[in-house]
């Protein structure tokens, strides 16, 4: 992986590297067998992967003037360049979720600008990964960061894995090419968060979120570690459950939060893309069997259809206004923000081969736009009954006149 500012050299670095692997065919020598040397950069659009692949070009042509190297090279249907050894380097789109790249095999992928692809978790895993298991081919994964998404939690993910993967970080002031009175003139304007993400090449918050990406961060545990926290929990602790019910295109979403002296661990996540009201209740009664304890529901609209059905466990009702929204997001970041909340990153199946994860779900949510985040309302629903608005801090003086 390779995370840099803007103008740091990345498509230079990565033309560089194509080059030296198509002339070395760097591979196990067991698959020369195989004969062909397949290379690709790929991006969010051709447009955007032609940078590196005309950059190759252009390096070919002007700088290694060996006879014969470059064979033959193509525009239609897609860039490609014909090497004399056989190496073949393409330049391809990863849209519509990396259709095109289906049916093909590669030795080196280099996917370029990755923060950028809103399916990059899909694209990588379900599509770039299987391209190079014929001849276990290298991927490498190139972008300037947006925001704390997937390719922010791929950055984490590599950089403990020291025996098969590498991460690279870079500052834009690094590369003497540039203006560096231009940079330092940017870095003077621009708000510390541009600066940090691109020029500096870090991880920021793109602004407008709900969590801070330093909270969920901190309230992320493992799959042990949440089982010995409910196992040490024993009869010390009790249960909480939300449910936010699904409305047009949303989702049903129940958790179950164990709380031990006021820490609020997630023990259970049920997601429901199902309109059967008795399909919901039944989820909703057997999570209550399991995890028996303190009920809120989503009672906004038909909601209360539910609460009513399920009066034999006295659930709470919470009717959605602006008012009791803001109120309750509030309560859920001021859980993130004192460190009384943790939770796995509980991936679940979704339509159309997605991955939904609650992880992501967070850290997405804004306050402008959050009508979709149903893991989010079901998780502050949760930890609603341990509201307890703030004293003011100043007590009323009384006097007489």
């Amino acid at each position: 992986m390779l995370v840099t500012g803007n103008r740091w050299g990345k498509s230079f670095a990565s033309a560089i590297k194509i080059i030296h692997h198509a002339i070395f065919r760097i591979r196990d020598i067991k698959y020369d067998i195989a004969g062909r040397y397949r290379i690709v950069t790929a991006s969010i659009t051709l447009d955007q992967a032609r940078i590196i692949f005309d950059t190759v070009l252009r390096i070919l042509n002007d700088s290694c003037r060996v006879e014969g190297l470059v064979r033959k090279v193509t525009t239609t249907p897609y860039p490609r360049i014909l090497l004399g050894n056989g190496t073949l380097i393409e330049a391809r789109s990863t849209q519509r979720r990396g259709e095109y790249l289906l049916g093909n095999d590669y030795d080196f992928f280099i996917f370029d600008e990755v923060a950028f692809e809103d399916e990059a978790e899909y694209v990588v895993n379900e599509v770039i990964k299987m391209r190079l298991a014929d001849r276990r081919g290298k991927l490498d994964l190139v972008s300037t960061p947006n925001g704390r998404n997937w390719f922010y939690q791929k950055m984490r993910e590599l950089k403990k894995r020291t025996e098969d993967a590498y991460v690279q970080s870079g500052d834009s002031r690094e590369n003497q090419y540039i203006s560096q009175d231009y940079i330092q003139v940017q870095m003077k304007y621009l708000s510390d968060k541009r600066v940090a993400q691109n020029i500096m090449g870090q991880f920021v918050d793109s602004g407008g979120e709900i969590l801070p990406g330093k909270y969920i961060d901190a309230a992320l545990i493992n799959k042990k570690d949440r089982e010995e926290r409910h196992e040490s929990g024993g009869g010390n602790g009790y249960y909480i459950s939300g449910w936010d019910l699904a409305r047009k295109k949303t989702a049903t979403v129940g958790i179950t939060m164990q709380v031990i002296n006021g820490i609020c661990t997630v023990v259970e996540l049920s997601r429901l893309k199902k309109w059967d009201w008795n399909i919901i209740l039944e989820a909703i009664r057997k999570q209550q069997r399991i995890y028996p304890g303190r009920l809120v529901i989503d009672a906004t609209g038909l909601g209360d259809v539910i609460v009513s059905q399920l009066s034999d466990y006295n659930p709470t009702s919470f009717i959605f206004t602006a008012k009791s929204k803001a109120e309750l997001l509030t309560n859920l970041e001021l859980f993130h923000s004192m460190g009384r909340i943790f939770y796995e990153r509980w991936e679940l199946p979704d339509e159309n081969g997605r991955v939904w994860s609650l992880e992501d779900e967070l850290r997405a949510a804004r306050w402008d736009d959050n009508n979709t985040c149903d893991g989010m309302m079901a998780l502050a629903l949760a930890i609603w009954p341990l509201y307890k608005p703030d004293a003011p801090l100043i007590r009323p003086r009384y006097g007489t006149i």
